[in-house]
């Protein structure tokens, strides 16, 4: 009987304990009134390669350079 007890005792302790931890925000999904904020689109992120700046003074280089790449 008392290992009942103190499995019970150590379990609510470890809730405690993962709550306070945690915030106790973990089950929730916006405000407390049940109001969810939109959400913010992420930025895209594209490479250098998408980039027609990039591609442009890449071109530029390659142009001013005496000797040309080998293909």
């Amino acid at each position: 009987m008392v290992f009942l007890i103190l499995l019970v005792g150590a379990a609510i302790i470890a809730l405690v304990l993962w709550m306070a931890m945690t915030g106790g925000e973990q089950g929730r999904r916006g405000p407390a009134r049940g109001i969810e904020r939109p959400r913010q689109p992420r930025p895209r992120v594209s490479g250098p390669d998408d980039d027609p700046e990039f591609l442009r003074q890449l071109d530029e280089k390659v142009r001013k350079r005496d000797d040309p790449p080998a293909a």
